[in-house]
């Protein structure tokens, strides 16, 4: 069994709990009507970072898992293909799951594009980009610019809104379109084929993974997918058990 890059659980451990603070506040805002002003400020941005923390490492791991499967593998590329449109097409139903969820809960705004439906969808793009390094780079820089331009504007129609045309009135508790997140992935991967270069760490870097705080992390990351589906029911079951104690 090939071995695991520790610092890659690590920051994905690292994004999971600053995701599931961020849930923590939206959910006393939306739910508990405390004012804590998430759609702009610091807390905006703090949402943001931690978006660009998972789809850049998204990135990375991809090309980490392509070249520790061709170093133990003889399938050839069809092969390999085939198993990233398996792997992508199972986080794409996640998300699916995700959709109905939120549109029986909460009914407006419910998850049509989120994190899950774009992370499932870029893993089988990808693939077509994870031999590339440089290239990867200057492409990414491009469709972020040409996401944020894109965010100025609305379209008549929602055909395109998984690409990033959002149409009019459009609102959604969770909107992860391909432009400008896939830059992020395309720069993750370029970073991966760079700094992990023939699944090899390129740099050097005193192992603490058996440090108590870093193996939670490590944990956090190695369980991320069970985790962003999990921790939003047990968060709003504390937060409603504190309320029923008139505690929040």
């Amino acid at each position: 069994m090939a071995k695991r890059f520790w610092e890659i659980d690590c920051l994905r451990g690292i994004a999971v709990l600053l995701m599931i603070i961020y849930h923590l506040m939206y959910d006393l805002e939306y739910f508990f009507g405390y004012n804590i002003g998430l759609n702009s400020g610091r807390w905006f941005i703090f949402q943001r970072i931690i978006g660009m923390m998972f789809v850049i490492i998204v990135g990375i791991s991809l090309t980490l898992s392509y070249n520790r499967y061709n170093r133990s593998q003889k399938g050839g590329v069809k092969d390999s293909f085939i198993r990233y449109v398996k792997r992508g097409v199972l986080i794409f139903l996640g998300g699916l799951v995700l959709s109905l969820i939120t549109y029986t809960a909460i009914g407006k705004g419910f998850i049509v594009f989120g994190i899950l439906h774009f992370i499932g969808l870029s893993v089988i793009i990808s693939y077509l980009f994870l031999k590339m390094k440089i290239i990867n780079l200057i492409l990414g820089i491009i469709m972020i610019i040409a996401g944020i331009i894109l965010q100025g504007f609305t379209f008549s129609f929602g055909w395109l809104l998984w690409a990033g045309l959002v149409p009019q009135g459009f609102y959604s508790v969770d909107y992860y379109p391909m432009l400008p997140w896939f830059g992020f992935v395309l720069i993750g991967i370029f970073a991966g084929n760079i700094l992990y270069n023939k699944y090899k760490r390129q740099f050097v870097l005193k192992d603490i993974s058996g440090n108590r705080i870093v193996s939670f992390f490590i944990f956090l990351g190695k369980k991320a997918f069970v985790i962003y589906f999990l921790h939003q029911p047990i968060v709003l079951g504390i937060l409603y058990l504190l309320r029923a104690l008139y505690i929040i």
